[in-house]
């Protein structure tokens, strides 16, 4: 595996690649890799010829009081994940090689509405950040085909439109949360949590379970929710929301719509975790 810490040495790189004929996809992570990354990275290599993966812990990301400075950071965990997996090329810059003006000065990227309602409403300024750094990533990289998690639903629904409305070629893949025996979504924030927090974290997923149960069995959405809202309560979780929106846009459903996802974001103790199912009403 090549390692890239430059931008300079990533394009030349990435050029060499495409002097070979080689179609790159690309995996843009923050670290911390685990199972679900590795997924990601196998599944990119059945879109492309050689596989491009990015670990970057972008502070735009992250609120004024969120977990930026303890986001775990695991480097030689995730350079043996890398190696095994057999990708292709790492880029690991530091923050001047993507914001090279400062992060106050960035041309940022913002895709209205979507990136407003759901974790947007309670992360004021979140996708942002993310559709500012992907953006970046995405010109300097140049892959043809970029790999992402459903977990971040919103997220991959807000970077296919991104793509979609700056005209940009690339291919969005969007591959099934990877989860724990026990139902619970692989993420790298699972490492916040306490053993007896572990414990209860299976309820989320459980939860939403129920939720599409009670569509399917003519509950009302309103009180799908509010009963999903009281359960993770009674359960020690102190809920943002749980909302049952059109899986193809996340707009509020209407009479006949059928393809549905219910998604939540919740804190267990200092853990916020978010979690989706999608299901046909």
């Amino acid at each position: 595996m090549i390692e890239a810490n430059t931008t300079a040495r990533l394009r030349a790189e990435v050029a060499a690649l495409r002097a070979q004929g080689k179609r790159i996809a690309f995996v843009p992570t923050m670290g911390n890799l685990h199972a679900g990354h590795r997924r990601l990275m196998e599944e990119a290599r059945k879109y492309a010829d050689a596989v491009v993966v990015s670990i970057y812990v972008n502070p735009l990301q992250f609120g004024p009081k969120e977990d930026f400075a303890s986001y775990p950071r695991t480097p030689a965990q995730d350079h043996a994940l890398l190696g095994d997996v057999g990708v292709d090329l790492l880029f690991a810059p530091g923050e001047r090689e993507i914001y090279p003006r400062g992060r106050e000065r960035q041309t940022q990227v913002e895709v209205p509405q979507l990136g407003q309602i759901l974790c947007g409403a309670f992360r004021p300024g979140h996708f942002r950040g993310v559709t500012t750094v992907v953006a970046r990533l995405f010109q300097l990289v140049t892959p043809d085909v970029a790999i992402f998690g459903k977990k971040d639903y919103q997220q991959l629904l807000m970077i296919r439109l991104m793509v979609s409305d700056l005209g940009m070629p690339i291919e969005i893949i969007g591959i099934d949360t990877v989860r724990e025996p026990d139902g619970l979504a692989l993420s790298s924030r699972n490492s916040y949590l306490s053993a007896d927090e572990r414990r209860t974290a299976p309820i989320l997923y459980k939860t939403l379970g129920r939720v599409r149960d009670r569509m399917r069995q003519g509950v009302a959405r309103a009180a799908a929710e509010e009963g999903a809202l009281t359960e993770l309560r009674a359960a020690g979780w102190r809920p943002d929301y749980v909302s049952v929106r059109r899986a193809n846009d996340l707009g509020e459903p209407e009479e006949g719509d059928k393809s549905l996802i219910v998604l939540t974001a919740a804190w267990l103790g200092r853990t916020r975790l978010i979690d989706n199912l999608e299901f046909q009403a």
